[in-house]
């Protein structure tokens, strides 16, 4: 879930939030919790999907809260280094802005990662499907054309697919479609990020990709790549003519990529409560509804309780994938 296009993303996130309602501060969480500004910790770079979801909510919380929140970037190690922080801060004051990669890397790091489970869930900023997409010129125009290409690929010498890093989201996500979609094995060509992959498929260097719907619509609907499925429960409203995985007869084939937030250890509940209130109350803008809509994602919000089941089925198919297939992070 890397950069589509820093300056889109910060632009679309900062005037998102620059119209976000204002709303009553809770004089419960007014008293305790927050008593100074709140940071977001983003374990990624500036223009990426995390980095602009943490954008979207900002102002809207901090309308609610009545101090500052703000973003902190501290990239590295598919987020883990941004989790480790929060986790050794041990402060409620300092909340961890993540992705569905929260859940993948205790599975496929040699080095120990943070354990999703450790953190306190607060909410859901977005979700997002994710695309299986080939170059136009392909052969493929379906799910059963696709199987067709990928076994004649093998037979001759072997077939490719484009991932946004060995370990990552979008390399899971293609062996989980291969096993569920009965494929022979593939060879998987990873790159430093989405955006690299991506071009190398739009160039036709590489024969598909599955990715995140945001960061492959632009490609879809300008005519660069042809997208075969999608692997959420619903159809896209922004691509409604691509059918789900479940419409073409993939079981347990139920697959997004999420932004979320969570906090300290044993956060208290009070804290959870206030925090989740005014997450809700972001999301809830029309500016930042429509802005992540717009791009392509599901709007979040909702309780504790539904971030918590999504990190908990995430970690447990993750693991399991990686662990069948070896997988390690690059």
């Amino acid at each position: 879930m890397t950069s589509i296009s820093r300056r889109q993303l910060l632009s679309t996130a900062t005037t998102a939030c620059a119209t976000c309602a204002l709303a009553p501060l809770a004089v419960s969480a007014q008293a305790t919790w927050p008593s100074r500004p709140v940071s977001l910790v983003v374990g990624y770079p500036p223009g990426g999907l995390t980095d602009a979801g943490a954008r979207f909510v900002t102002q809207g919380m901090s309308s609610v809260l009545g101090q500052s929140v703000v973003v902190e970037n501290r990239p590295g190690a598919s987020g883990n280094i941004g989790a480790s922080e929060v986790l050794r801060a041990n402060d409620s004051h300092k909340l961890l802005v993540a992705n569905t990669s929260l859940t993948i890397n205790p599975h496929t790091f040699a080095t120990p990662s943070p354990n999703p489970l450790d953190f306190t869930p607060i909410g859901l900023i977005l979700e997002s499907q994710l695309v299986l997409c080939v170059h136009p010129a392909s052969p493929a125009k379906d799910l059963e054309q696709f199987r067709v290409w990928v076994e004649a690929g093998t037979r001759a010498g072997g077939f490719s697919y484009a991932s946004a890093g060995s370990g990552g989201n979008t390399h899971l996500a293609m062996e989980l479609l291969r096993e569920r979609a009965g494929l022979p094995m593939m060879n998987q060509v990873p790159y430093k990020g989405s955006a690299p992959a991506i071009q190398d498929v739009v160039g036709n260097q590489v024969p598909c990709i599955v990715d995140a719907a945001s960061l492959l619509i632009p490609f879809i609907t300008t005519g660069r790549l042809r997208p075969i499925l999608v692997t959420g429960a619903a159809r896209l409203p922004a691509l409604p003519d691509v059918p789900t995985g479940t419409e073409l007869g993939l079981k347990d084939f139920l697959v997004t990529v999420f932004v979320g937030l969570w906090g300290k250890p044993r956060l208290e509940p009070e804290i959870v409560r206030a925090a989740n209130a005014a997450l809700n109350t972001a999301t809830a803008a029309p500016a930042v509804s429509s802005a992540i809509a717009k791009n392509g994602d599901m709007v979040g919000g909702g309780s504790p309780e539904r971030l918590d089941q999504l990190t908990r089925d995430n970690y447990r198919l993750w693991g399991e994938i990686a662990r069948k297939n070896r997988i390690r992070a690059g």
